[in-house]
C-alpha cells in the first residue's frame, strides 16, 4: 500500500510518502519525495508490480507545473524529479493511473486563456512522455479531472459550468489515449456537481462525486459496464444534514470501494 499527501513540517509544503508491505499492518517511516524551497502540493499515486509513480504541482518554475517521480523497487528509492508541463500559465490538480507500461496522467490548466483539461502519457512505465493532449475546448472552465485506466482502456471524468452550473462530464479512449471519444454529460440538475473521482475494472467503469441537488452537499454514484459507452442512473450514496464532499473511488474486480 503506497500513501502520498503533503505537509508544511519543513516551512513550506512538501510531498511525503510512505509504505505498507503487509497490507497495511504495520507502516515505514515518512520519507520527503521533494526538496526545494517551492511549495508541492495536490500529489497523486498509482503503482503497476514493482513500479510507483507519483505526480504533483509545484511552483520552484515561478509558475506552477506537474511534476513526476517513480520508484522502480516498490518505494524503496525514487528517481529525481521529471517536469511534464511547461508553459507560462499554472498547471495544477494533477491525477495519474496506470495500465501496464501506459501511465496517463490530467490536470487543468489556464494557458487558453481559461481552464481546460489536458493529458499526456507515457508508454515506458514513466521513462519517456508524450506532448500534452488538450482535452476540453469550451469558453466555460473545466476543472478538478480525474484518471483511471484498465487494460488499453482509459477514462477521463471532471467538472465544466458550460451548462451554467457544474456538471460532471467523462470521455474515453478505448487505444491508450492516442483517440478520445467526444465529451459526454454525466450529470443533469439544476444544482451543481463538483470534485469527481473514476476508477475502473475491465469493462466497468465506476464514478463519484459530490452534488447538492439535495440542499446540501451529497456524495453520488453511477457506474458503466460498457467502458462508458452507456451510463446508470445516478445513486445517492450519502443521507444526512451535514456536507459531504471530495469523494474518492477505486476498485478491484466486483469490490467498489468509497470514501470523503
Amino acid at each position: 500500500m503506497h500513501v502520498v499527501w503533503y505537509d508544511y513540517r519543513d516551512g513550506n509544503s512538501e510531498i511525503y510518502y510512505k509504505r505498507s508491505i503487509d497490507g497495511g499492518v504495520s507502516w515505514s517511516a515518512d520519507m520527503q519525495l521533494t526538496n526545494d524551497p517551492a511549495s508541492s502540493w495536490n500529489p497523486s499515486v498509482t503503482v503497476s508490480g514493482s513500479v510507483v509513480h507519483v505526480v504533483w504541482q509545484d511552483d520552484r518554475n515561478g509558475n506552477t507545473e506537474i511534476y513526476y517521480k517513480r520508484s522502480i523497487d516498490e518505494g524503496g528509492s525514487w528517481e529525481a524529479d521529471t517536469r511534464l508541463t511547461n508553459n507560462a500559465s499554472s498547471s495544477v490538480s494533477p491525477s495519474v493511473t496506470v495500465s501496464g507500461p501506459a501511465v496517463h496522467v490530467v490536470w487543468f490548466d489556464n494557458r487558453d486563456g481559461n481552464e481546460e483539461i489536458y493529458y499526456k502519457r507515457s508508454l515506458d512505465f514513466g521513462g519517456s512522455w508524450g506532448t500534452d493532449i488538450r482535452m476540453t475546448n469550451n469558453s466555460a472552465i473545466s476543472r478538478n479531472p480525474s484518471v483511471t485506466a484498465s487494460g488499453s482502456a482509459a477514462h477521463v471524468v471532471w467538472e465544466d459550468n458550460r451548462e451554467g452550473n457544474w456538471e460532471i462530464y467523462y470521455k474515453g479512449s478505448i487505444d491508450e489515449g492516442v483517440n478520445w471519444d467526444p465529451d459526454t454529460r454525466l450529470t443533469n440538475n439544476t444544482a451543481n456537481s463538483w470534485y469527481p473521482s473514476v476508477s475502473s475494472s475491465g469493462s466497468d467503469v465506476h464514478i463519484v462525486w459530490s452534488d447538492d441537488r439535495d440542499g446540501n452537499l451529497e456524495i453520488y454514484y453511477k457506474g458503466s459496464i460498457n467502458k462508458g459507452v452507456n451510463w446508470d442512473a445516478d445513486t445517492r450514496l450519502t443521507n444526512n444534514s451535514a456536507a459531504s464532499r471530495t469523494p474518492s473511488v477505486s476498485v478491484s474486480g466486483q469490490a467498489v470501494h468509497v470514501v470523503w
